[in-house]
């Protein structure tokens, strides 16, 4: 497993700096996204995804583990659950573009809302049918698409991620404990789909809190990673600690909890190594 760092995570700072700040602090790679000062430019991205990759790959220390495309502007503009939009498919595939020529292994989508007049399976029926060509047309660029189940989106339990999962093949998650966590799900149930991860996000949680310190929350992070790396999983680790109003994420020191986490993922693969240096004693 590798480490990256959510872009995100320093709103006030350009990306070039986040890149250094990430190097700096050791990490892999950074996931990039459309929020903050290192807001990639959507414009230029779905309009020259080429060229527009190679600058940004080019101004960054680090690789670039994941993109996050939102179709809208919002989580519920253009959100997947609503009516199918043509022009969702055709942005796709820049974003699948510009994810390739930037060596980003993977596009995270949201699955979509429930949105008005619909009920909670009409929503989910229309992020398959919205899904499936999406998926299809990433394989042939070999890049992996993926949508996390966050709070308020119509995954907010484990059952419907994993019925989503199986209608859409090939489809994988961005498992991020932190939401189910907030809305009270064991952390045992939210293991249970460690075997669909393509990528995950790390941030401590507790019921009723989408994020805390490390020291403050309720989810046990051995076992999480243990859990993904029971299934074979070889992808990032993204530290995902937010300074945003939404969900009251703003009260931590993104920072020191960026570099907590970081340390804890450090003190299980020192303890993986560990074991297997005994096991292999005479």
């Amino acid at each position: 497993m590798k480490l990256s760092v959510a872009s995100w995570s320093f709103p006030e700072l350009a990306l070039h700096e986040v890149g250094g700040l990430a190097k700096t602090l050791g990490f892999e790679a950074v996931d990039l996204g459309y929020f903050g000062r290192p807001a990639l430019d959507k414009t230029r991205l779905l309009a020259e995804p080429e060229r527009y990759g190679r600058e940004i790959a080019a101004d960054l220390p680090v690789d670039i583990a994941n993109l996050f495309h939102l179709f809208g502007d919002d989580l519920e503009e253009r959100n997947l659950s609503l009516p199918p939009d043509p022009q969702n498919l055709a942005d796709l595939a820049s974003a699948l573009m510009f994810a390739r020529t930037v060596g980003a292994s993977s596009v995270m989508l949201l699955p979509g809302m429930v949105n008005p007049g619909q009920s909670r399976s009409e929503a989910l029926a229309a992020s398959v049918e919205a899904l499936r060509p999406m998926v299809d047309a990433a394989s042939d660029l070999g890049i992996a698409v993926l949508v996390e189940p966050h709070v308020q989106g119509i995954l907010d339990s484990p059952e419907l991620a994993e019925a989503l999962v199986q209608s859409v093949p090939g489809l994988g998650l961005v498992l991020d404990p932190s939401h189910f966590t907030l809305l009270g799900y064991r952390q045992s149930e939210i293991e249970s789909l460690a075997r669909h991860a393509g990528h995950a996000h790390l941030r401590q949680a507790r019921p009723g809190r989408l994020q805390t310190r490390l020291e403050d929350g309720t989810l046990i992070f051995n076992s999480f990673f243990g859990a993904l790396q029971e299934t074979g999983y070889s992808g990032f680790l993204s530290i995902e600690y937010e300074h945003d109003a939404f969900m009251n994420a703003q009260f931590e020191d993104v920072l020191s909890e960026t570099v907590k986490m970081r340390d804890c993922v450090r003190s299980y693969w020192a303890g993986r190594r560990a074991k297997g240096h005994r096991r292999r004693r005479p």
